[in-house]
Parts: C-alpha cells; structure tokens; sequence
C-alpha cells in the first residue's frame, strides 16, 4: 500500500525573467516538511515546474501524491493531456513551436512516473492556508538572495 502524502507547492519571480524562488510543503501524517530554493535568472514559470520537481524528489519512496498548485501551466499539462501531445509532436506546441522549459518538463516527468499523482488546481493567493504558506517561502528564498 503507498503511503499518502500531499504536496503544496509554489513559484515565484521578482520580475519575469528575474531572481525566482520555490517553494513546497510536503504533509504525511501529522509530519510537514517545508522545502525552497533560488535561481538568480530564471522565470516564474520554471520555478513552478521547479517547486513540484523539487516536491517530488524529496519522497523516500512512491507514493499516492494529492499535488496542490496554483499554477495552470503546471496542472493543465497533465490534467489536459499538453504533455502528451508535446511528446507526439517531438516537443511542439499548438503554434508548431519548441515547447519552453523542455529540460524541466523531462525531470517532472521522470519523478511523475515514481508515483501515483493527482495533479490539483487551487486558487492562488485565496485562503488556502498551504498554497499560501508555499508561496511565502518561494518569496523568502528571494529576499534572502536580495
């Protein structure tokens, strides 16, 4: 039987490119661990495929993941089948033009397949106490590089 865990997680980007953060909360049980990090030059977008990698890789073993994200880009890609038909059409997208952040969207893919996911859409920046627990630590990580 897997174990269940959710995952918060959440990007963010002091201009867009700029210096990003990331930030997850992984929650088993009574037991959260919160994770972040920082790029100097990077893009909102990536740090939310970055904030679900990083979620993700810190699992010991597979598990039934609940993944929590206020990201569309994120969540419709697996929710809408993008990836897939990104893979058919060797990585374009809909305007026959290379798919961004490609390295990104291989990782997350990889560590998708070490578990059973559902992929969740919440409201950003609403009153879910966790998507907004993870954006603040995706936003701390960028202050402590400022």
């Amino acid at each position: 039987m897997l174990k269940e865990v959710k995952i918060y997680t959440d990007g963010a980007c002091s201009g867009n490119p700029g210096p990003g953060g990331w930030g997850a909360i992984l929650i088993y049980g009574d037991v959260e661990k919160e994770l972040s990090g920082f790029a100097p030059h990077t893009t909102n977008q990536k740090m939310e495929l970055l904030a679900a990698i990083e979620g993700l890789k810190a699992l010991k073993t597979s598990c039934r993941v609940s993944l929590y994200s206020d990201s569309a880009y994120l969540i419709n890609a697996f929710r809408q089948g993008w990836l897939e038909r990104w893979q058919k059409n060797g990585w374009l997208n809909a305007k026959k033009e290379p798919v961004e952040n490609q390295e990104l969207w291989l990782e997350l893919l990889n560590m998708a397949q070490k578990h059973k996911i559902e992929w969740i859409k919440v409201r950003g920046h609403a009153d879910n106490p966790y998507n907004n627990r993870s954006d603040a630590l995706a936003r701390q990580a960028i202050a402590a590089h400022n």
